[in-house]
Order: structure tokens, then sequence, then C-alpha cells
């Protein structure tokens, strides 16, 4: 991977606010003629910092407003079952985020779901996944930030800082 500069980080900044931008518009919104920012997008998706361009849908509207972060522990530490867990867990719908940890916690899930009922189904799906050692729920009550957008102006980017 090549070090990003201004430019580079310029454009993934405005596709993060907004990945439905023409290239016309977002040369202007950079500073710079269509055919390099085009050919910068491009390289920014070919070397990986651009994953892909999704939509962000309204939990809330669709009916998925409950978020649930979900603690779990487990006396196994072995390759073996972790590639069993986490290939069960992967296939959850309701798992948004999926973290190993490091302190008391092994494995941390975000989840949405309908409901406490629908969390309830989730839960006993989970607990059928592996042997663990505990499992915690926290109801989020408030969601009071949320972004996807991550702080590129926190990094350098070939210029002098």
């Amino acid at each position: 991977m090549s070090s990003l500069d201004k430019y580079d980080c310029a454009i993934l900044a405005a596709l993060q606010a907004d990945a439905t931008l023409s290239i016309a518009a977002l040369s202007e919104k950079v500073g710079l003629s269509s055919t390099p920012c085009w050919k910068r997008v491009r390289r920014l998706e070919e070397e990986g910092y651009i994953e892909a361009r999704v939509s962000i849908i309204n939990r809330q509207k669709v009916g998925l407003p409950v978020t649930v972060f979900v603690s779990v522990r487990t006396g196994e530490h072995d390759e073996k079952w972790l590639n069993t867990f986490a290939a069960a867990v992967v296939d959850l719908p309701e798992v948004q985020e999926f973290h190993r940890m490091s302190g008391d916690v092994d494995y941390l899930l975000k989840v949405v779901t309908t409901d406490i009922d629908g969390y309830d189904r989730f839960y006993k799906k989970l607990i059928k996944t592996a042997k663990l050692a505990g499992v915690s729920s926290a109801f989020s009550m408030e969601q009071i930030k949320s972004t996807t957008a991550l702080p590129l102006e926190l990094i350098s980017h070939g210029v002098n800082a």
C-alpha cells in the first residue's frame, strides 16, 4: 500500500460522507480534474482503502430498533473452538459487529433486532453455536452518536503535519 496524500484523504472523506458523488462532483469537491480524481478513486479501490460503497438504512424505519451489546465469555481458547464459534456467529444476520476482546470479556457482539422477543430468539441461536461460559447482554437505551466515517484528520498523509 502506498501512503495517502491530502488529495487521497479528501477523496476518502468526501466518499465517506456521500458515496453517490459523481466523479465530476467529487473532483470539484477535492480540487482535482476529473481524470486524475477518477484514477485516484480506482487506485484507492484496488489498494483496499475503499472496501465497499453502501447505503445506510434507517433501522427504526425498517423495524429493527433494538441494539444489544452482547459480551461472551468462554473457557475454550483453542483455534478449533474459535473457528467453530466465529463461523457460526458470522452467519447470524442480527450480528452487525463481532470483536475478539482483551480483558474479562472474550468476545463482544453488536446485535440489532426487532424487540425483546427478537433478542431472545437470537440468544437461543447464539448459545447453540458453541460451548460458552457466560453471555451478558446490555440493551442500548439511546444511540447518541453513530458514524461510519473514519477520523481521517488524525492520520499523517504525506504532508508536513
